[in-house]
Parts: C-alpha cells; sequence; structure tokens
C-alpha cells in the first residue's frame, strides 16, 4: 500500500474502485474521492491542487472517478456537479464538497485526516 500512499489513484471501473475502498477500510484511512469528468473546466483547474493534497497528506487515500467512465459508482453517492469531493470512513459517507474550492477541500481534509502533514510544510 506504500507505493499508493501520496498519489491520486485513477479508478476506471468498478472493481478498481471497490478494491481500493475495501484496502482502505482495512487500513483504517479515509477515501477521498474525486468525482471528476472531462469536460468540466474546474475540475481541471482543481486537479494539480488535488494532486497536491495527496502528497501532503498520505494518511488518506486519494481516489479520482470520471463520471462518465463510472456512473453506477457516481450515482451510487448521489454526484450530481462536477467536482464533488467525497470523504469516506469506515466505508460510510462522512463529508462532502461540491465545487472547485480550494480552501474548503484542504480544510475538510484536516478535520478527518489530521493537520500533521499540514502544519509541517505549512
Amino acid at each position: 500500500m506504500a507505493a499508493e500512499e501520496g498519489v491520486v489513484i485513477a479508478c476506471h471501473n468498478k472493481d478498481e474502485f471497490d478494491a481500493q475502498m475495501t484496502k482502505a477500510k482495512e487500513a483504517g484511512k479515509v477515501v477521498i474521492v474525486d468525482f471528476t469528468a472531462s469536460w468540466c473546466g474546474p475540475c481541471r483547474f482543481i486537479a494539480p491542487v488535488f494532486a497536491e493534497y495527496a502528497k501532503k497528506f498520505p494518511g488518506a487515500v486519494f481516489l479520482k472517478v470520471d463520471v462518465d467512465e463510472l456512473k453506477e459508482v457516481a450515482e451510487k453517492y448521489n454526484v450530481e456537479a462536477m467536482p464533488t469531493f467525497l470523504f469516506i470512513k469506515d466505508g460510510a459517507e462522512a463529508d462532502k464538497v461540491v465545487g472547485a474550492r480550494k480552501d474548503d477541500l484542504q480544510n475538510t481534509i484536516v478535520k478527518h485526516v489530521g493537520a500533521t502533514a499540514a502544519s509541517a510544510s505549512a
């Protein structure tokens, strides 16, 4: 699992997504899912920020899901706008940030993952 810390993992099918969710739950990690779309301008704006947060907060698992590619996953979590960042703890939805709101996203990550990594780089 260590090789996947600090990176955003793109899930291209439901099996991949489910496997990552199971692994994270077993490891006791918070999962942060970026629901995105190739045609979404704000998604492209926030993607490098999300990747930076993945490096800053190795205590969480960062996943990326294209809503057009994995419609059933987006529907399961009632994702209606992009980008939507979903926070999942112990297999259950814990929080959500809708929109490319960098500060809200970081504050929500700190709330669920902890500020240790953030304060070390600040």
